[in-house]
């Protein structure tokens, strides 16, 4: 039996959240570039719940911007936030691999203060996720 797009969401939501559980615990042991990719990879999971949940059946991708954009297609109110949320997507590649950096590891550049930002960034999103899911199962 196919989930409705709400459970849909719903479960996606709930890996998102607990994603962002362990990736507090990484910055908390100082693996910061981890804990930044991983907050873009929570948007990600995020926004993907919006869209489930809005009756989308295959979201593909992994880019901030391009899934916070095609939800806003759907959600006004989502397209002032974009170019906000989108700052995530700098997460994404040079926290993995030193060639996406001119130079050093990113161990060494992506540090507390980088994580912190990932982390504000991705708060507002999986909260603004979260109201939304709630509203809709309150309604249903």
């Amino acid at each position: 039996m196919r989930r409705s797009p709400l459970e849909e969401g719903q479960r996606w939501l709930r890996q998102a959240h607990e994603d962002l559980k362990w990736a507090r615990r990484l910055a908390e042991q100082g693996a910061h570039y981890l804990a930044s990719f991983l907050a873009q990879q929570i948007g990600g999971k995020a926004l993907k719940a919006l869209l489930y949940a809005s009756g989308e059946e295959t979201v593909l991708g992994q880019s901030t911007h391009r899934l916070a954009t095609e939800a806003s297609a759907i959600h006004a109110d989502l397209a002032d936030r974009l170019p906000r949320w989108s700052i995530l997507d700098t997460f994404y590649i040079p926290t993995r691999y030193p060639d996406g950096l001119p130079d050093g590891i990113p161990a060494d550049v992506y540090g507390e203060a980088a994580a912190a930002q990932a982390f504000a960034l991705v708060g507002e999103i999986v909260q603004y996720v979260e109201d939304k899911l709630r509203v809709w199962g309150s309604t249903g």
